[in-house]
């Protein structure tokens, strides 16, 4: 996605039709805003990848769990474990809480093993309403 105001709508644009296509059976609803919250926060907080763009990734673990991950030019994540903690409701981490997922985040390597930036991901339990 291109790192601009624009990110979050466009994650939720792409997001959505693609878990209908992968036919990815939790809950598209829950995955399509925390993919949108991952895109809008490396959008307006971090610094965008050399190229201009925040990646993202939707991979389906064999848990049938769904890991969203987005990286960003930004190799820290300065308070995230507080961050998280004190999220209020209705902004954008307060959602990972929410649908109780689980966040972590670790330092960007090119080939050349040079830090590049950080991948922020978020592992997506499919039953999120239930007891996980």
């Amino acid at each position: 996605m291109t790192a601009n105001e624009d990110a979050h709508r466009n994650a939720r644009l792409r997001v959505r039709p693609a878990l209908h296509v992968a036919n990815w059976p939790g809950n598209s609803d829950a995955a399509t805003r925390l993919a949108s919250v991952l895109v809008g926060n490396a959008a307006a907080h971090a610094e965008s990848m050399s190229d201009g763009k925040v990646p993202l990734r939707l991979v389906e673990l064999p848990t049938g769990e769904l890991a969203i991950e987005v990286d960003d030019g930004t190799p820290e994540f300065p308070n995230a474990e507080k961050a998280l903690a004190e999220a209020k409701t209705g902004s954008g981490l307060w959602w990972v809480s929410h649908y109780r997922a689980r966040l972590s985040w670790d330092v960007l390597r090119d080939d050349s093993d040079q830090v590049v930036g950080k991948t922020v991901q978020v592992i997506l339990p499919m039953a999120w309403g239930e007891s996980v």
